[in-house]
């Protein structure tokens, strides 16, 4: 269980504070801008999403393409990393809809050793987006350069890259794959047999196609099995403190100031 890990993950106190894609409500998310704010603002938890590049780079960055925040419709796998350094990933950034502040700013896509650099001195969600080809092994190569190791959870909803970690990096805390969020909700059933976690946070959204699947009930059955229950993307406060009340474990929030204020 997560209690007997080699990690300084979870040895904060809850509820964490996690800072969704850096301070993106603010800054283009999985940019150095994003998470500088994070630093720079004092939270101690910070997700990004990775993939992998062609030439072998890990990068951090939410979708397999740059066409949403830089519109450019490459593949990040199929791209170099000397390519996709030419995609502005603060292109299409607006809090407004109407004014795109970061344009032009020289926000590139980043290198997850560089956002290593800028926030060591706070613990790491890392979701792995990209299955084929597997970037495990280099992810934990820059995890390790970094002096990482202890203080990052790595998730995905796909099964293969977190079964990988697991057989590699056994010490490492992970998140639980869509299979696994749905064989313990399954085990919630009355008469169902007890439910064996392979995972250590249950990151999951407060309710899926119209049912709720954050409650008093799920954190309580996570809480028995030594699971801790992590939210997402929770942005407004009366929705934060509805999840804090549940005893959620942690929030993940574009808003992480909101969340801080609340506590």
């Amino acid at each position: 269980m997560r209690l007997e890990m080699d990690t300084d993950f979870f040895a904060l106190p809850v509820p964490r504070v996690i800072a969704h894609r850096g301070v993106s409500a603010h800054y283009p998310e999985n940019t150095i801008a994003a998470f500088s704010a994070a630093r720079d603002l004092g939270i101690p938890y910070v997700e990004l999403d990775v993939h992998m590049t062609r030439d072998g780079e890990i990068v951090v960055t939410h979708d397999e393409n740059l066409r949403r925040v830089g519109g450019h419709d490459g593949v990040v796998r199929e791209l170099t990393f000397a390519e996709l350094a030419q995609v502005d990933a603060g292109r299409n950034f607006s809090r407004d809809s109407l004014r795109f502040p970061f344009r032009g700013s020289g926000l590139r896509v980043p290198r997850l050793a560089q956002v290593l650099e800028v926030v060591r001195g706070q613990r790491l969600v890392i979701e792995v987006k990209q299955e084929n080809p597997s970037l495990i092994e280099p992810m934990l190569r820059v995890i390790d350069r970094a002096g990482m190791r202890r203080r990052v959870l790595v998730a995905s909803e796909q099964q293969t890259p977190i079964d990988e970690v697991r057989a590699l990096a056994p010490e490492l805390p992970t998140g639980f794959t869509y299979r696994e969020v749905a064989g313990f909700m399954a085990a919630l059933a009355p008469g169902a047999e007890p439910y064996q976690p392979r995972g250590d946070a249950l990151q999951i959204p407060p309710e899926y196609e119209s049912w709720r699947i954050v409650t008093s009930e799920s954190v309580a059955a996570a809480h028995r099995i030594g699971v801790e229950v992590h939210v997402w993307t929770v942005n407004a406060a009366a929705a934060m403190s509805a999840m804090l009340e549940l005893g959620v474990d942690g929030v993940i929030t574009d808003y992480p100031t909101r969340l801080l204020a609340l506590l």
